[in-house]
């Protein structure tokens, strides 16, 4: 699928517009820009899926087969994210392009509710929020998750959610509701609680003190929250202080569980990484280079030290790593089994 050609294109708040747009493996796209500050410099492109429930690789080290992500392209504008190398694909821009042009599968919930329905579909766990936010500011517009968790919902259908948005907590009834029938398990994703690094790095997200108040605000309402301490950034959020400071944070939140994971540079992310790290960090392009010089994750002794000192710090803490497939288990009702589902492949998380 790629933007091959020109299409019918609208702009700002439905009027014309001569930018580009062009098909998303459907008849059109329409292309929005908004006015309102929280919009301001961003362009949506709509477009009507045709299938919205993706196959993880084989080979991925995930815990699950299947994720729904309603959105490509993130206005959280986080410098390391992996998934920008999809913008790509689109043949849109990596970078600032990943940051602020976002496209919307504007039918996701109607095709969720679709495809959960197909005798196919066997009511396997389903993730969102591993490839991109589901609940970015985009989704204040275009609302795609109640419709999408209420489908889930209806079929009984275990899911987990990962966000670094405070948005989430909109759909707290939906998920408690969600809850009752299934298996719905939720991660806040909080690197560090360092505010200096948070503005450069993660300059469109809510600030690491909002997201560790969702982890508490869902935790009160009944819903257990891990916490996925990622990223852990080398030579700017790794020192055993920051490390301290972040878990001690996230255990007064009330996490049911915090994981870290180093950053990891994928190419396309690592491209965009290495030159903000040489406009605010440059003393540390060499030392980056020699670090990821076989390739996207830093060397498995130093993944191994940090993710010791973490559980340590977990364990002084009271809080522990994350199991397997999210933190909160309602048994589901038994399905009958049948064959299994095929579909489009989605890159993930790790």
């Amino acid at each position: 699928m790629r933007w091959n050609h020109l299409t019918e294109d609208t702009g700002t708040e439905g009027r014309p517009n001569t930018g580009p747009a062009a098909l998303f493996g459907a008849d059109s796209v329409v292309t929005r820009t908004f006015d309102t500050p929280e919009f301001r410099g961003i362009t949506f492109h709509e477009v009507r899926a045709r299938s919205i429930v993706n196959r993880v690789p084989g080979a991925s080290r995930m815990p699950f087969e299947w994720t729904v992500n309603p959105y490509r392209g993130c206005s959280h504008a986080c410098v390391y994210c992996f998934a920008r190398k999809t913008h790509g694909y689109l043949d849109l821009d990596t970078g600032i392009g990943f940051d602020s042009q976002i496209v919307v599968k504007t039918n996701a919930p109607e095709l969720l509710r679709r495809e959960l329905g197909s005798r196919r579909w066997t009511g396997a766990h389903i993730a969102m929020g591993t490839n991109v936010d589901c609940y970015q500011r985009a989704e204040g517009r275009y609302r795609l998750m109640p419709g999408i968790v209420e489908a889930l919902r209806e079929h009984a259908n275990p899911f987990s959610i990962l966000t670094k948005g405070t948005l989430i907590l909109r759909d707290l009834p939906l998920l408690r509701a969600a809850a009752e029938v299934t298996e719905v398990g939720i991660s806040v994703s909080v690197g560090f609680t360092d505010t200096t690094l948070w503005r450069t790095v993660e300059p469109g997200t809510p600030s690491p003190a909002a997201r560790l108040n969702v982890v508490r605000t869902l935790t009160d309402a009944g819903i257990g929250c891990g916490v996925l301490m990622a990223p852990v950034i080398p030579f700017l959020g790794d020192s055993p202080e920051q490390l301290r400071d972040t878990v001690r944070a996230v255990a007064e939140a009330g996490a049911t569980s915090v994981t870290p994971l180093v950053l990891h540079l994928r190419p396309g992310a690592r491209e965009w990484f290495t030159a903000w790290l040489g406009t605010h960090h440059p003393r540390l392009v060499a030392r980056y280079e020699r670090m990821y010089a076989g390739g996207s994750y830093a060397p498995t002794w130093y993944q191994r030290r940090i993710t010791r000192q973490v559980h340590e710090l977990a364990a002084e803490y009271g809080i522990g790593p994350s199991r397997a497939g999210g933190s909160r288990r309602i048994p589901t009702p038994e399905r009958p089994a049948e064959p299994t589902r095929t579909g489009p492949t989605q890159l993930t998380l790790l």
